[in-house]
């Protein structure tokens, strides 16, 4: 038998192994750095908040040596606007599955993922989204996960921000003609064609 529990604050270091360990799985590098640090002060904090967000379940290992976890399953609540069919404008987004090698093949993925979505249909979610390795698509299609659209990603960090005030303003262009009349044209934005 499978024991589930909710994640605690104490939990996120391991909450963040668990997480390098997937990231590892997915693209076949360890990537250690600075992001742990910073992921395991935001799961702290989020794991502590009075009414969280952030949902996170897991098993424990074994209790021979360190204190450590087997499993996870670690989603976010977000607040969107309200649209037809979400009344309340609350979509799941799981982010984090995954077993530590030593306890794969026992059902513990799909365990702390089914009390992740129990979790969000608690509070008023109504469509949980998620990525799917090609190796995990087997869980999440047998758990009624299926594509319902096309999902495009854009990495910002390198964009460079301007800020409203800097842009020049887009107002129409004046051009005399000839009879002294000033027709009005739309001016060429900086980023697109003439209208």
């Amino acid at each position: 038998m499978i024991t589930i529990r909710s994640a605690r604050p104490e939990d996120a270091a391991e909450i963040v192994r668990l997480r390098r360990l997937m990231f590892a799985d997915m693209s076949g590098v360890d990537s250690p750095g600075d992001w742990e640090h910073a992921a395991r002060e935001t799961a702290r904090r989020q794991l502590a908040e009075e009414v969280p967000r952030l949902g996170a379940f897991v098993v424990d290992g074994d209790a021979a040596g360190p204190a450590h976890l087997a499993a996870c399953a670690v989603g976010r609540v977000e607040e969107r606007l309200p649209a037809p069919g979400h009344p309340a404008g609350l979509f799941g987004f799981v982010f984090n599955v995954c077993t530590d090698p030593r306890y794969r093949g026992r059902g513990m993925a799909r365990a702390t993922t089914e009390a992740l979505l129990d979790w969000f249909a608690e509070r008023g979610v109504t469509r949980v989204d998620l990525h799917a390795t090609e190796d995990a698509e087997p869980l999440y299609r047998g758990l009624g996960f299926a594509e319902h659209s096309l999902a495009l990603s854009l990495d910002v960090s390198r964009r460079t921000a301007v800020s409203p005030r800097a842009v020049p303003p887009q107002g129409p262009v004046q051009e005399p003609r000839r009879d002294g009349v000033w027709p009005v044209r739309a001016s060429a934005r900086p980023d697109g064609p003439a209208d």
